[in-house]
């Protein structure tokens, strides 16, 4: 069975799908057809939120409140959010226009991530909250035991420590370009390792694409 069939699988209403992979460039495209799937992402990265901090909740009940926030960010970043879209082909699937697809749409990290989030809201409208907490424990929470003993650090630290125990100067993240209005801007940032690049990522602000850059780093550069 290929994977869009599985993910058409998840929907008694195949219209919720829809919306959920609809892109706003392609309802710019398209007016007057159908919304874009935004509505539905403000909701799916309440209902992740709330599914993973109870989880949480459950799992670790002498932890401080500042470090589960910490561990559930880490746990639903772009990063992590886009891999799960990577997983399921998502990107293969989306309705983008024109300009967004020749843009390298379908495989931005940030706008994958937000659909993600998307068809978790699109699964809860469809078939509710336990249909919804499935899917985040399948694709999200998957060795959950394991993750929560790594280190608790955000990516730009674990880079930052392992140039400089290698004896390089602490990386360098340089803004590479920015696409869109002032209120809804994609920022694209590379970091720099000796002088050279050793990652690259995007996001709705500075911070999240410099943290997105420097995972790409580590996953392309330090070996386990």
């Amino acid at each position: 069975m290929d994977k869009s069939r599985k993910i058409s699988l998840l929907f008694k209403d195949a219209n919720w799908l829809t919306l959920a992979l609809t892109h706003k460039s392609w309802v710019n495209e398209h007016p007057d057809q159908r919304s874009s799937n935004e509505r539905l992402e403000f909701l799916g990265d309440a209902v992740l939120e709330f599914i993973v901090s109870k989880e949480l909740f459950k799992l670790l009940p002498d932890k401080e409140e500042g470090y589960l926030t910490a561990l559930r960010a880490n746990l639903v970043n772009t990063v992590n959010l886009a891999h799960v879209a990577g997983k399921m082909d998502i990107g293969k699937l989306l309705y983008l226009s024109k300009g967004e697809e020749d843009g390298g749409g379908r495989s931005n990290t940030s706008l994958l991530a937000n659909t993600v989030e998307a068809l978790i809201g699109a699964i809860f409208m469809d078939s509710g909250i336990t249909k919804a907490e499935e899917f985040i424990q399948k694709y999200l929470l998957v060795d959950l035991d394991k993750k929560i003993k790594e280190p608790l650090k955000d990516a730009k630290s674990r880079l930052q420590e392992y140039v400089q125990a290698k004896g390089f100067q602490a990386p360098k993240y340089k803004v590479e370009k920015e696409i869109g209005p002032d209120h809804d801007k994609i920022f694209y940032i590379s970091v720099l390792v000796d002088g050279k690049r050793w990652g690259k990522g995007e996001g709705k602000n500075k911070a999240e694409a410099a943290q997105a850059a420097a995972e790409n780093a580590i996953d392309n550069n330090i070996k386990d």
